[in-house]
C-alpha cells in the first residue's frame, strides 16, 4: 500500500501542493498535520508508524516534511527497514527504496547511523577514562547507610510508607525497594 505523509509548520501554510503530489504518486491513504517539524511528538506521524506493514511504501514530497534532523531521518529510516517498509521522496529522487539505487542509499544511511553511534560510544568511553584518571567518581554515588537506616526507622516506627520515607531521606523509591528486599533476604 502507498501511504503518504505531509506536514506544514503553521496553520497559515497550505497542504494542497503536497496533497496533489501524493495523490498523483498513487497514495491510497495520506496522513497530514500542521505542526512544526521541531516537535518530536507528531501525532499523525505516530499513527502512520503504527499502521505500517511489510511492503508498504511511505511517500513524502520531500525529506523536510518527514524528519526534524538528519538523526531523526536516520532513526525513521531504520524503523522503516525493521518493518520492511519502503520510503520514497518525490523531490529527492535518490531516496526511493523501491529501486536498487534507493536501497543502496538506504544502506549508506544505516551505515552512517551505525558509524555515528560507534563514535559516540568511543567518545563516551574516552571521557569516562579521563574523568576516572582525574579521580572523579564514575556512576552513581554510593548510598549513605545512615539514610537507609533512617528510612527503615521511619517505616518501622513512625508508620511511613515507602514513598514518604524515600522522600524524607532523599533517596528514590526504587533504591529503597532494593534495600528492603536485601533486608528481607538477609532476615530469612
Amino acid at each position: 500500500m502507498n501511504i503518504g505523509y505531509m506536514r506544514v509548520s503553521t496553520n497559515e501554510q497550505n497542504l494542497e501542493r503536497q496533497e496533489q503530489a501524493l495523490k498523483e504518486a498513487g497514495c491510497e491513504k495520506i496522513y497530514f498535520e500542521k505542526i512544526t517539524g521541531t516537535k518530536k511528538d507528531r501525532p499523525q506521524l505516530n499513527k502512520m508508524l503504527e499502521v505500517l506493514r511489510k511492503d508498504d511504501t511511505v511517500i513524502i514530497k520531500d525529506l523536510t516534511r518527514l524528519s526534524r534532523s538528519t538523526k531523526d531521518l536516520i532513526e525513521l529510516v531504520e524503523l522503516f527497514e525493521e518493518k520492511g517498509v519502503n520510503l520514497k521522496s518525490l523531490n529527492e529522487s535518490w531516496l526511493d527504496t523501491t529501486t536498487s539505487e534507493g536501497k543502496l542509499m538506504f544502506t549508506i544511511f544505516s551505515g552512517l547511523s551505525q558509524f555515528e553511534r560507534d563514535l559516540i560510544s568511543e567518545r563516551t568511553k574516552e571521557g569516562l577514562a579521563v574523568a576516572k584518571a582525574k579521580g572523579k567518581q564514575i556512576g552513581r554515588k554510593a548510598i549513605d547507610k545512615e539514610q537507609i537506616e533512617y528510612a527503615f526507622f521511619l517505616m518501622d516506627n513512625d508508620g511511613f510508607n515507602i514513598t514518604e520515607a524515600s522522600k524524607k531521606v532523599g533517596i528514590s523509591r526504587m533504591t529503597l525497594h532494593r534495600y528492603i528486599k536485601k533486608r528481607e533476604e538477609s532476615a530469612s
